[in-house]
């Protein structure tokens, strides 16, 4: 298994490339060369593994065991998923009139970025000690991803971790998740921007090549395709637990499953699209909230952003920059990597693109869209409640005012995509008028010391805050060779 960049200009990378990188050096995003299709007899021999075991089956189809032998790679998946609160890892809430909900938030931060993350830190901590290695990861965040990566990699002693969220635009618990994290290798910035804002000096910092060498920098947002590799793990679960294959004749066709998810970065829309790739028959919705670029770009072509990015009550999504859809447009495209990077460039320079019709029609043949209120999140809130007295966290409505206003077919089941706890948002909560018992953890949140630093909005901001992470990126790695060998 080899990989290359979606916009043409690198190809022949394994698996330990991709995951020590961020973008590509022509600024494409790695995907492997081929994707590998199941069979139907391989998607009936999985039905019933744990979803530990699937995540090891997925990650093996994509790292080679020359990198990491089988027995190791069950070793680290396995360390990794250990500490969920549940011991499946993620759970199915089976509610009324069909609505399946996948649970994906039962790590550290309450949010589904802890699944792929852990294993990730896992994979890099693997190579790091066999290599005698380190790195500096580098992270933008809209709420989730950041306080995942800290969770993750705190008190790693050859992994610093540069974090910069969106200051005033996240909840107070994704916040103290970063900001209460004290280990010396965790340096969170607060950023007064938007996390869209936040792309623009990380992009150009990852641009520079000697600085990415020298100070070994990577990237652990969904850019890095290891974390899209293990989001694969959580549709393909969905699909054996809820599609009703076990109904299907062996030599009937496989049932489908509509797979339903609120939609910012597109990470999940990436993953689901690949599955489906591999073989699996999935009709994926990405529902969005106000920030509806993706609903814009499906519906019309409009590729563009809007002017400013609207702060909803689902803050995690409020992203008008949907940076997956490249390895969208790459699988739609037929692998065609001038064509993406056409796109993908104008898209960057101008912040717009037209799709061309018969790109959006291959578009919309794969994907169906929906936008959804602050209001919609609230009613879907409290409708949610008072049909199965079960609360969901505002992104989680997002997707599951689906539920409620759009035609269903009975001969196709549905999965709802739960990203988060409701713990996280209990603001969204208390507005939709519900109540949520926080959990212990969250509430010790309060009693923390914190430690963070700010970068304030100048005339020339993009550039101050680029020569201040710089100026970090420098002094972190001087400081690990200070320390010594990743052993110290």
């Amino acid at each position: 298994m080899q990989y290359c960049s979606t916009r043409g200009g690198v190809h022949g990378w394994d698996f330990q490339d991709v995951l020590f990188s961020g973008y590509a050096p022509d600024g494409g995003m790695f995907m492997p060369e081929s994707v590998p299709v199941l069979s139907p007899g391989t998607l009936r021999g999985w039905r019933g593994l744990t979803y530990t075991k699937l995540v090891v089956e997925v990650a093996s189809l994509f790292i080679p065991t020359q990198l990491i032998p089988r027995v190791d790679l069950e070793v680290l998946v396995g360390e990794a998923l250990s500490g969920f609160s549940v011991p499946e890892v993620l759970r199915i809430a089976r509610l009324k009139q069909g609505l399946s909900v996948l649970e994906l938030f039962h790590g550290d931060t309450l949010a589904f970025k802890d699944l792929a993350m852990t294993c990730t830190v896992r994979f890099l901590d693997y190579f790091l000690r066999k290599q005698n290695r380190s790195a500096t990861v580098l992270v933008g965040t809209s709420g989730d991803t950041g306080g995942s990566a800290i969770q993750s990699a705190r008190g790693l002693s050859g992994l610093d971790v540069v974090v910069v969220y969106p200051r005033g635009r996240i909840t107070p618990v994704q916040e103290k998740h970063m900001i209460t994290c004290l280990e010396d290798n965790v340096h969170v910035f607060a950023a007064d921007g938007s996390s869209d804002d936040i792309d623009q000096p990380l992009r150009r910092l990852f641009a520079d090549q000697e600085l990415v060498r020298s100070h070994g920098l990577m990237s652990l947002n969904s850019v890095n395709w290891s974390r899209v590799m293990i989001q694969l793990a959580h549709f393909i679960y969905a699909y054996l637990e809820l599609s009703g294959m076990e109904q299907a004749e062996a030599d009937e066709d496989l049932p489908g499953l509509e797979v339903v998810v609120p939609t910012g970065g597109a990470g999940n829309i990436a993953a689901g699209y690949i599955v489906k790739q591999m073989g699996f028959p999935l009709k994926l919705v990405a529902m969005v909230n106000s920030n509806d670029i993706v609903h814009r770009m499906v519906t019309t072509g409009d590729f563009s952003m809007a002017a400013d990015v609207t702060q909803t009550l689902a803050p995690a999504i409020d992203i008008q920059d949907p940076y997956n859809m490249e390895r969208v447009f790459w699988l739609l495209l037929g692998r065609d990597g001038a064509s993406v990077k056409n796109i993908m460039e104008e898209f960057q320079q101008s912040h717009r693109h037209s799709l061309p019709e018969n790109h959006r029609k291959l578009l919309s043949q794969v994907l169906s869209t929906g936008t959804v209120t602050d209001e919609g999140i609230l009613d879907t809130m409290r409708r949610c409640w008072e049909e199965n007295q079960y609360v969901l966290c505002p992104h989680t409505a997002v997707a599951v005012w689906h539920h409620y206003h759009c035609t269903h077919s009975p001969s196709l089941n549905r999965c709802y995509i739960a990203t988060a706890s409701p713990a996280k948002f209990q603001a969204a909560v208390q507005r939709a008028g519900l109540n949520f018992d926080l959990p212990k953890a969250v509430l010790a949140l309060d009693k923390l010391a914190t430690r963070y630093q700010n970068l304030e909005r100048s005339l020339n901001w993009c550039k101050d805050w680029e020569d201040r992470l710089r100026e970090k990126i420098q002094s972190v790695s001087s400081a690990r060779k200070n320390r010594g060998t990743y052993y110290s």
